[in-house]
């Protein structure tokens, strides 16, 4: 019988699993759908022959633990697109300059043509925006955003070219 067939998996696991999952994910830093999602792919990777060792309350406890401690790796590691670098904060000169490019970006941006100031204001959100969120946040199609994004890109590199002096040839500047 296939392991998502059998109705006493996932009537014994189903609650369990979900207090487990509720119970880590606070801790954890993520949502408890998350944590439940992450450990029935585990489920289903184990393959419907493969027998529990310790029993399968224990195994679940188990592997909602050890996907808490993956999610809390994972997010120590990653940082979010509008945090200022670790070696900038320590040094007043650098601050400032990753202020100035900050600004002369957003300055750019906001002088883009049609609706590029939205789409790339969405883009370079802290709140890390999915194409589908960036879509209904604007009114448009999902799949319309990677053109326009493209396009808006090119007027955007086309800007800060005329903007900031590229140095000619063998070092000299303009």
């Amino acid at each position: 019988m296939d392991l998502i067939q059998e109705p006493d998996l996932l009537t014994e696991l189903g609650p369990l699993l979900s207090a487990e999952a509720a119970a880590e994910a606070p801790a954890a830093g993520v949502e408890a759908a998350d944590l439940e999602q992450a450990v029935w792919v585990r489920l289903l990777e184990r393959g419907p022959r493969t027998p529990f060792p310790a029993g399968r309350a224990r195994w679940l406890r188990r592997a909602v633990r050890a996907e808490a401690r993956r999610a809390r790796r994972r997010a120590r590691r990653e940082v979010p697109y509008g945090a200022i670098p670790a070696d900038v904060t320590g040094e007043p000169e650098g601050a400032l300059l990753h202020g100035e490019e900050n600004r002369a970006l957003r300055s750019a941006v906001a002088r883009l043509p049609g609706r590029c100031p939205e789409l790339m204001a969405a883009l370079l959100s802290p709140r890390d925006l999915t194409y589908r969120e960036i879509a209904g946040e604007l009114g448009i199609s999902q799949g319309s955003l990677g053109p326009v994004r493209s396009r808006c890109l090119g007027c955007l590199r086309r800007m800060l070219a005329v903007e900031v002096a590229a140095p000619d040839p063998w070092g000299k500047e303009r």
